[in-house]
Formats: C-alpha cells, sequence, structure tokens
C-alpha cells in the first residue's frame, strides 16, 4: 500500500537536494564544461540527486526528460520496466502533437516504426460516408503541405523515445520502480521518491520531482482534488492485412450502438477499437459476452471489406480491453512535486487526443521552468509560482481537446432521443463541407486551438439537428418539433458540452 516517507531534513544535509541549477558560464572552457557534466553524471548514478527526477518513462516522462536536459537540467528518468511494451493506447499521433514534438526536437522518434500516415477521418453513420480530412491551411511552416498525423505500435513508438531520452544530454535512465514519496517533515516539500532496484530498496533526490505514471497512477488519489470516472472501455483487436474504404485515415463508425474506431498501426496491422459501456445488453454474460457483441452487433455495421479480418481477429481471442477514463485538470500547489500526462487529465481517446495534450503540456512547462524564468529548481516559489501559470497556459493546447473528446462521445453513444438527434445533426452538419467541415477536423486535429470555435460549431451543430429533425417529421408536427422539440435539444446541447466548459475554466 501506497505510504509517503517523511524525512525531517532541512536542504542540503543528508542527500536533500541544495545543489543551483548550473548553466555553461561565459569564461567556461569546454574542458571545464566537460569537467562539470561528469560531475553531475556520477551525482545522478552514484549519489542519486538531480534537479529533476521523473517517475514514469511513457510519452510525457521521456519527453520531459529530454527537454529539460537540453536546457541544462540534471534529470533521473525512472522507470519499473525498460522493456517495449505491449498495449492498445497511444497508438493515433494527431497533427499537433507532431507539431509540438517537432517544438521538442523529437520528430525522429516517428521515424523507423512503420508509422502510417494519417491525413484526416471518415465518419460512417449507418453506412453512409462522409469524409472529413485535415484542414490544409493551418501549417504555418510550409502551407502547401497537408496536416499529417501518425499512427503506430504503441510499444515501438515508446522504444524510440526511451532511445531519444538515453541520448539526451544531463540525462540518467535508470530501470527502477517507485514506492513512494519522500517528503521534508519541516516543509512537506517532496523532496524524491523511494524505489525499489534490483529488489532492493533505493532512494532518489531532486529539487523537482515529476510524476507521469500514466491512467492508473498510484500517486495521483494523495495530490490532485479530482479522481478518474470511467465511461465505458474500449476493447481493442488488431486485424491484419484488413482492407480499409478508405486507407491512410482513421474511421469512425456510429450506428445505434456505441461507436467503433479503426486505424491502421502498421503495414499489415490495423487497430480496430470497440465502445462497450458498462451494462451493456448485448455484451453481457448472459448474451455470450464481449465475443457475443463483435460478431452479432460490430459485424454488420463494419464496412463489408473489413468484415473478413475482423471476423479473424474475433477468432484469434486477442481482445483486450482499455478504460475510457475522464479526468478534469487542477492546480497543483504541493512544493517539489509536479504531475503530469494522464496522471493529471484525461479525456475520452474517441478523438485521439491524448498524446497531442501530453506533448503540448511538455512544451508548455518546460518554456515557463527554463533558466531564463527559473534559474534555480531549488527556489519552490518561483516553481510553484509557474505552475499557477502552467494551470491556465496549458489550456490552449487542452481545452479544446478536452472539451470536444468527452462531448463528441456523448453524442456518438447517444442513448436518448435528443441526443441520437444531435448525432443525426452533427454527421449531416459534416456533409455540408467547407467551414462546416474544416473548422471541425481542425479542432479535432489540435490545429485550432479558439475554445470559441468548438463552442460555435457545437450549437451550429445543435441548431441544424433541429431542421434536420423538422425535415423527418411529418408535415403536422413541424410546430410541435420548432417549439418543443428544438428547446429540448438546444437543452440538451448545452447539458453535453456545458460541464466540460466548467471543467476548464476552474482552478
Amino acid at each position: 500500500m501506497f505510504s509517503e516517507k517523511i524525512m525531517t531534513l532541512p536542504p542540503g544535509v543528508n542527500g536533500a537536494p541544495s545543489r543551483r541549477a548550473r548553466g555553461t558560464s561565459v569564461n567556461e572552457t569546454p574542458a571545464t564544461s566537460t569537467y562539470r557534466d561528469d560531475l553531475r553524471e556520477e551525482r545522478r548514478r552514484v549519489h542519486h540527486e538531480a534537479d529533476v527526477v521523473i517517475v514514469g518513462a511513457g510519452i510525457v516522462g521521456c519527453a520531459a526528460a529530454v527537454a529539460f536536459g537540453k536546457q541544462g537540467r540534471s534529470v533521473i528518468l525512472l522507470e519499473k520496466s525498460l522493456k517495449e511494451p505491449d498495449r492498445i493506447v497511444g497508438e493515433l499521433l494527431q497533427p499537433g502533437g507532431v507539431n509540438a514534438l517537432k517544438k521538442l526536437g523529437m520528430e525522429d522518434c516517428l521515424e523507423g516504426i512503420d508509422a502510417i500516415p494519417c491525413y484526416g477521418y471518415q465518419v460512417s453513420y449507418h453506412n453512409e460516408p462522409v469524409h472529413v480530412p485535415y484542414p490544409d491551411n493551418l501549417i504555418t511552416e510550409k502551407p502547401s503541405k497537408r496536416p499529417e498525423g501518425r499512427s503506430f505500435h504503441h510499444g515501438k513508438f515508446i522504444s524510440k523515445l526511451r532511445a531519444a531520452a538515453q541520448a539526451a544530454p544531463n540525462v540518467t535512465v535508470v530501470e527502477s520502480t517507485v514506492t513512494d514519496m519522500v517528503k521534508n517533515g519541516y516543509t512537506g516539500q517532496v523532496l524524491g521518491v523511494e524505489c525499489q532496484t534490483n529488489g532492493e530498496k533505493d532512494y532518489y533526490f531532486g529539487a523537482v520531482t515529476l510524476v507521469a505514471d500514466g491512467y492508473a497512477s498510484k500517486f495521483r488519489k494523495h495530490y490532485l482534488p479530482n479522481q478518474p470516472e470511467v465511461r465505458s472501455k474500449f476493447w481493442g483487436l488488431e486485424m491484419i492485412d484488413a482492407e480499409l474504404p478508405m486507407p491512410y485515415h482513421g474511421h469512425v463508425i456510429l450506428t445505434d450502438a456505441p461507436p467503433i474506431l479503426i486505424y491502421q498501426i502498421g503495414t499489415h496491422e490495423t487497430r480496430i477499437l470497440v465502445d462497450i459501456p458498462e451494462g451493456l445488453p448485448s455484451a453481457s454474460v448472459k448474451a455470450g459476452g464481449v465475443k457475443n457483441h463483435m460478431l452479432n452487433v460490430v459485424v454488420p455495421n463494419l464496412p463489408e471489406c473489413v468484415r473478413p479480418s475482423f471476423q479473424r481477429a474475433v477468432e484469434a481471442g486477442k481482445l483486450r480491453s482499455m478504460p475510457n477514463s475522464f479526468l478534469p485538470p487542477s492546480t497543483q500547489n504541493t512544493r517539489g512535486l509536479i504531475m503530469l500526462g494522464d496522471a493529471m487529465n484525461m479525456r475520452h481517446p474517441l478523438t485521439g487526443g491524448g498524446m497531442t495534450v501530453g506533448f503540448n503540456d511538455v512544451v508548455t512547462l518546460s518554456s515557463l521552468l527554463s533558466p531564463q524564468n527559473v534559474p534555480n529548481f531549488e527556489d519552490t516559489d518561483a516553481v510553484l509560482a509557474q505552475m499557477g501559470r502552467f494551470h491556465w497556459s496549458r489550456k490552449s493546447g487542452s481545452s479544446v481537446i478536452n472539451i470536444l473528446a468527452m462531448a463528441l462521445y456523448s453524442l456518438f453513444a447517444a442513448n436518448s432521443t435528443h441526443l441520437t438527434a444531435l448525432k443525426n445533426g452533427c454527421f449531416r452538419y459534416f456533409q455540408l463541407g467547407g467551414r462546416h467541415i474544416s473548422e471541425p477536423a481542425g479542432l479535432l486535429s489540435g490545429l485550432i486551438r479558439n475554445p470559441a470555435v468548438l463552442v460555435f460549431h457545437f450549437f451550429s451543430v445543435a441548431f441544424y439537428a433541429i431542421m434536420c429533425r423538422a425535415r423527418q417529421v411529418p408535415l403536422w408536427k413541424v410546430p410541435y418539433t420548432l417549439l418543443v422539440e428544438s428547446v429540448l435539444i438546444i437543452w440538451t446541447a448545452a447539458s453535453v458540452i456545458g460541464p466540460y466548459l466548467v471543467w476548464e475554466v476552474r482552478r
């Protein structure tokens, strides 16, 4: 069971961090710089002390290690297992995430892993498709280049990120399982972590401890006020040599059942994710479980070209699941501690925005905590002040993605008359083309960051849903639809998006 270690250590005594972050001075020679770097490496390796101790060598942990290491900070990156992970999460990086990776100088991590370009989506509603391409006018550095996402095997990408962290200056990567936080008994400041390394108890100390231990974080509940809410599960299969209706695009399959996602993750491999809420009758044990849902509900709703490879995957029986969680962000006030990534903020993975948020967070955080802004991480007041700014600054890269993911899932997993009307209105809105599709695609891709654009289009969908509903009913019911159902549809839309807007403006 998790428990904090309270250590009554004033700064600078018996392993409590007391060193100042030092850059290369104007008068420093290359030999002196090399000697200084060797001493700092020895201090990390032998004495287990650094400016930053990072818990978790995943998407965010590796990116943060590289970013801070390049700034001249001394970094220790801890990971319980450095073997290539095998998971069904973190397989699609939107164009906004690709841009953030470039800002971190880590775009090479997308090469040599059989990554597949992604140029947008095909959304299918009751087997009626509409093309939702990424807008081609939002990449400023190369206006003629199409925005491009990437999809890949999660483990291969993580391995490249870890290799980048190991090659980064001032970074030491250690395979060790973090078990506890270590705190200063005088101030309550987090000093570092307690670990198990090769079966032995161990300690690592940092002026800042950055926790990025993922969606199942063991430390979150002790330091953040909000905890995740699991809305459903994605059940995943890997299809081999699947034929997709539109190659190099993600596919969203919408019916009266919960949504289905399909995207290629390798030359021969394609991921399919089937959303199954808790208590879904067609997936109950009595009905035959998840396999019954796959064969009797999913197969008939798939494009015909996908069905053979999907049925082979189902019969192979390699089903895996992941929880679809919502965790709103909150301000962080614990001295010496920063929580980042899924440990701090999660949204439904329907829109594939998690890694984009993570990389954007690292770009924002490393800028706010740069040596120019905070020369010394032991200045905890300065770090806390920047963390207050971080909570609001990060929203330009996270709010739209957070709100859109949760709102779209509410629509696409519609379980009521008015939500279904909104889902139909959303699909018909895409069919209008032009701005009705380019700006929503820009929001989805992480290239448009203005929440006002999201709110505008969300309520435009609601009003268009009313028009679509009026066309569906007999003429004598049109007045009722316009006077009564319109109010209920608008109210439903406000009820869907409103709580997530509120969460994003809370501290």
